[in-house]
Parts: C-alpha cells; sequence; structure tokens
C-alpha cells in the first residue's frame, strides 16, 4: 500500500501524469478589468481558429489566434459591445470564424434545411407506414385464395 502510494507521487512528481488542461491565453495578453476579461474570454470561445478550424481562439496556440485574442481586448478595451468585436472579426475573416453562423443571408438556407429535411423524412415514414398497413387489412383476392389453398392441398 505504502509502495503504491510512493510511486504514484513520484509519477506526479515527475511530470508524467498530465497535470490539466494547458491555456492558450498567456499571462501577457490578459486585461486586468477582470470584467473584460471574462467578456474576452466568452468571445474568443466563439471565435474559430482559421489555422486549427477545429479549436477556438482560446484554446489555440497558433500565431493568428494569439493576434486576435489581442485585437479582442483591444477592442474591448476601446469601449466596443461584444456584438461589435464579433462584427469586427468577421469583417477581416467572414462568417466561417464563427462556430455558430448567424441565421441571416445564405446561412438561412443551411439553418433551415436540417428541420425541412427532418419534416419531409417523417411524412415520408408516416405515408410508408400508412401504406404498409393498408395493404396488410386488403387480404387475399379470391383468386389468390383459391391458388393458396390448391397449393396447400399438395
Amino acid at each position: 500500500m505504502i509502495r503504491a502510494l510512493f510511486i504514484c507521487l513520484m509519477l506526479l512528481a515527475g511530470g508524467v501524469l498530465p497535470a490539466g488542461p494547458a491555456l492558450a491565453v498567456q499571462p501577457d495578453e490578459m486585461l486586468d478589468d477582470p470584467e473584460l476579461e471574462a467578456r474576452a474570454r466568452e468571445i474568443s470561445r466563439q471565435i474559430r481558429c482559421p489555422v486549427c478550424q477545429g479549436e477556438s481562439i482560446d484554446d489555440s496556440n497558433a500565431q493568428i489566434s494569439r493576434d486576435l485574442r489581442i485585437i479582442i481586448r483591444e477592442r474591448l478595451v476601446a469601449g466596443d459591445s461584444d456584438s461589435e468585436v464579433i462584427d469586427f472579426v468577421v469583417e477581416r475573416y467572414g462568417e466561417f470564424v464563427l462556430f455558430n453562423p448567424r441565421a441571416t443571408g445564405s446561412n438561412l438556407i443551411l439553418w433551415l434545411a436540417g428541420p425541412v429535411m427532418l419534416l419531409a423524412g417523417g411524412t415520408i415514414a408516416v405515408l410508408a407506414l400508412r401504406r404498409r398497413a393498408g395493404a396488410a387489412e386488403t387480404g387475399l383476392t379470391e383468386a389468390e385464395e383459391a391458388r393458396l389453398k390448391e397449393l396447400m392441398e399438395d
């Protein structure tokens, strides 16, 4: 028991086990005002890294993400609202950088396509089930019953 505890402590001290998630935001980027910093972090979580594409700029270590984090903080210090900061970034990089694209313009087609396809698929499924149930209720015709009887006697 003591030996296992000692081994665990040695592994932790040696840095073999991960210490937790590493944050990409560097201390020199952080704002002194906690409220502005919280707003900057929230905005940074909504913006996709143009290089990594699967990470937010808050999580990415790419240089462009660092630059965008600094720009966001500069805009907030200058007095921009959250939406003005996001608009500023979208103006320069396009809607692609938003993890949650706006439901306007051509994006509206994409936002509506999912629900429309779901309704269409549901309607087709219901109609197919009704048709199948209707076919099962009709039974056999007289000719089919006679043929079945004939086959069963053989």
